[in-house]
């Protein structure tokens, strides 16, 4: 609500027929002034003369409802608000409210004939009168026995704005004095156009639609700013009967009430016939119902809401009319579903007894989320595996360990390290690690042990450096799942989620630079004001030689290891992984640009069948994305290790 909102243009309160008084400020005054032009008979006379006597008491009755709520509350009182959720380039990905879809406005961004129209049907003497109006009870009898139905009520919009704000919808005598001595105390702080604009953003229209710009923009998919003449009057016809009257469930009855609306306005003199009989041969074009429409992206719809709800709590984003600004890219995201769809279906064609997929995309420069895929249908399981599922990464936890090994400074990409049989203690007896192919290789370059995935030089090197400083290593590139000390550690014993992967990937990519991972860019509220900015702040976390020598020989995982599927034509690094139990492959790789994690598996944990491996089926769909993902992008290497410092 604005703080002293000025009226795009005065509404007079013309009296419906012409020498008939149109208020006055005392209701008594008022009613003799009507008790002398009207001929109606006796039954008009006793009406207004105890509508009279009622006013008149009201002043004595307001002292025995000091109780009621205090008005100038509303001076600060902020309605809930719709919040809104857009891509990084603007593009509106969902809207997410709790019960009343509301967007704000001024007073001055809405229509003078909406205006105009709403003032007609509900309050015609809304300028002149002091929050209740007695006369008016009479007058709208009148104007419903001529009309044969209800064409204007006897409550003013005061009286019906504290009821929406501050009373139960029961209808008692008490209620109903209880809303009259608040409408006379709200006169009382609040100018008219400040009264005219709270009502018009807490009037309901029906279809979990509250509030004048929502409705406008639901009924006819435009700002209230923009409402015609004819649009106006159909939306003030619904507001005594919003789902009843709704053009979106009975268009010829919504037709009939916005008649009888201009029909008024034409007899207050607030509209011409000529405008009258042109509003009402105008076609509405309709909109569609706005209220809990599904996100465009749900999986992403569903984290971001996540993040907002851990910095800001369930209620503000429900509730607090936010912008946010995501980091997701549409496009992107648009590409990674049809890649993870078409990856799906060939692994399952392939006979791989895969059920599921997901797919996240993470900008090293920056840290946002480009793109997340959850799974492959939200209609059936909102379950979001990019950020909830938690999956053993096998080989692709590897390079948390080279990167280790080589921070040390006691290793380089050409050392040697040995591929033979090794037991360690574990509990009762001993853990005896085996490669992949059961074979062992001897002496060895570290290169071509991370290129052909051997699993010895990784237990190996994980105990040379200690599993509590590869943890340790692991929190600083933001992984926050929970993780044992484990001597199997380096093979991928431990659960991560996909975001985890390529988000700790992405500061490998960036040289060892890292921002906070975020799907959010901005958050504001509805009036502009800066709630978040989460503007990049990177800080160099991992020793550049090291990263620059692990980017050295994950390209080798591309070019001549176990990732070959994945080679694209510019320099790229990554890592294949695979369980033991087959139960989780994977493919998670980068470029300077972008880093990309895909999983595939199961919901139920059951293997995927024999010889699934994260090299032969998730480097291809790895492949893929990226192809497309990088289409036009400049071709860039990665920094080498002799520009950096030996630890």
């Amino acid at each position: 609500m604005s703080s002293n909102p000025a009226r795009s243009k005065p509404i007079s309160p013309k009296p419906a027929r012409k020498g008939k008084s149109a208020g006055t400020t005392n209701p008594v005054v008022g009613y003799f002034l009507g008790v002398a032009q009207v001929t109606a008979g006796t039954l008009l006379t006793i009406t207004m003369l105890s509508s009279s006597v009622v006013a008149g008491g009201l002043v004595g009755l307001a002292l025995s409802f000091r109780n009621l709520p205090d008005v100038r509350l509303l001076r600060n009182y902020i309605p809930s608000e719709t919040s809104y959720i857009y891509d990084v380039n603007g593009t509106l990905l969902s809207s997410i409210h709790d019960e009343a879809n509301r967007d704000i406005v001024d007073l001055n961004n809405v229509s003078p004939h909406l205006k105009r129209a709403v003032l007609a049907i509900e309050d015609s003497y809304f300028f002149s009168h002091h929050g209740i109006n007695p006369p008016s009870v009479a007058r709208a009898f009148l104007a419903n026995l001529e009309e044969g139905e209800t064409v204007e009520g006897g409550s003013t919009v005061t009286m019906q704005l504290v009821k929406n704000l501050f009373l139960s919808p029961d209808r008692t005598v008490s209620r109903k004095l209880a809303e009259a001595v608040l409408a006379l105390r709200l006169e009382q702080v609040f100018s008219k156009d400040q009264i005219l604009e709270m009502y018009l953003n807490q009037v309901y229209w029906g279809h979990n639609t509250y509030g004048a710009e929502t409705a406008a923009k639901s009924y006819f998919n435009k700002p209230a700013s923009e409402l015609t003449l004819a649009e106006a009057s159909m939306m003030a016809g619904l507001i005594q009967a919003p789902e009843g009257y709704s053009p979106f469930v009975n268009y010829q009855l919504a037709k009939q009430r916005q008649a009888i609306v201009l029909d008024r306005m034409q007899r207050l003199g607030w509209a011409t016939p000529e405008e009258v009989e042109a509003a009402k041969a105008q076609p509405i074009l309709l909109g569609q119902i706005t209220s809990f429409q599904g996100s465009q992206v749900p999986y992403v719809t569903d984290a971001v809401v996540q993040e907002l709800t851990d910095r800001f709590g369930q209620d503000a984003v429900l509730k607090g009319g936010m912008r946010v600004q995501t980091t997701i890219d549409l496009d992107l995201q648009r590409l990674a579903e049809e890649v993870a769809r078409n990856g799906l279906a060939s692994v399952q064609y392939q006979g791989l007894y895969a059920d599921q997929i997901a797919i996240v995309a993470v900008d090293p420069r920056t840290h946002f989320v480009k793109a997340m895929v959850g799974g492959v249908d939200y209609d059936q399981s909102q379950y979001n595996r990019a950020v909830q599922a938690l999956r053993q990464p096998g080989s692709a936890f590897k390079p948390f360990v080279y990167y280790a090994a080589f921070a040390t400074g006691k290793y380089a990409p050409d050392s040697t390290i040995m591929d033979t049989p090794v037991s360690y203690p574990d509990g009762d007896g001993y853990y005896n690690p085996q490669n992949y192919d059961g074979s062992f290789s001897g002496a060895m370059p570290i290169r071509q042990a991370m290129a052909s995935s051997r699993n010895i030089p990784a237990i190996r090197l994980g105990q040379e450096v200690g599993i509590n400083r590869v943890i340790e290593i692991s929190r600083i590139l933001g992984i926050k799942s929970p993780m044992e000390p484990v001597t199997s550690l380096p093979l991928g014993a431990v659960d991560l989620t996909p975001l985890e992967m390529a988000a700790a990937f992405a500061t490998f990519a960036n040289g060892g630079w890292q921002s906070e991972t975020t799907t959010i860019v901005q958050v504001m509220d509805s009036q502009g004001n800066v709630l978040l900015d989460n503007t990049p702040s990177p800080q160099l976390v991992l020793d550049p030689w090291a990263v620059a020598s692990l980017n050295d020989v994950m390209q080798s995982v591309i070019t001549s290891g176990t990732g070959t599927a994945a080679r694209l034509d510019r320099p790229a690094a990554g890592k294949t992984g695979t369980t033991s139990a087959e139960r989780d492959i994977w493919f998670v790789g980068y470029v300077p640009q972008l880093s990309v994690s895909v999983w595939i598996g199961r919901d139920d944990y059951g293997p995927l069948g024999v010889g699934a491996t994260g090299g032969g089926y998730v480097a291809p769909i790895w492949r893929n994305f990226m192809q497309q993902a990088l289409n036009g992008v400049p071709v860039e290497s990665f920094q080498p290790a002799s520009n950096f410092v030996r630890p």
